[in-house]
């Protein structure tokens, strides 16, 4: 069975807040910069403090991750309002 337009527009499965689209994405632009950041540096304890900024941003991306494909909505705001606060 064919099914509306309408009714497609009603689906609701795999859409997510927008905030949580910009939010990944720029996580994920902070990482890949990172990675260039260790790739270019000599220093080992420059390079290790990056690495420990790069998975702090890892671990905010993974705890999304499982918040949404649990649906878990007391997590989500934990995390949402974990990222808001760590903003320099």
């Amino acid at each position: 069975m064919m099914m509306r337009f309408k009714d497609y527009i009603s689906i609701t499965e795999g859409r997510y807040p927008m905030w949580l689209k910009v939010t990944t994405a720029g996580l994920v632009m902070k990482v890949r910069t990172l990675q260039q950041q260790i790739d270019q540096s000599k220093d080992a304890v420059a390079q290790n403090k990056l690495i420990a900024q790069q998975n702090n941003l890892l671990s905010y991306i993974t705890g999304l991750g499982i918040a949404v494909s649990s649906s878990d909505r007391a997590l989500l705001n934990r995390l949402k309002s974990g990222m808001l606060g760590k903003r320099k």
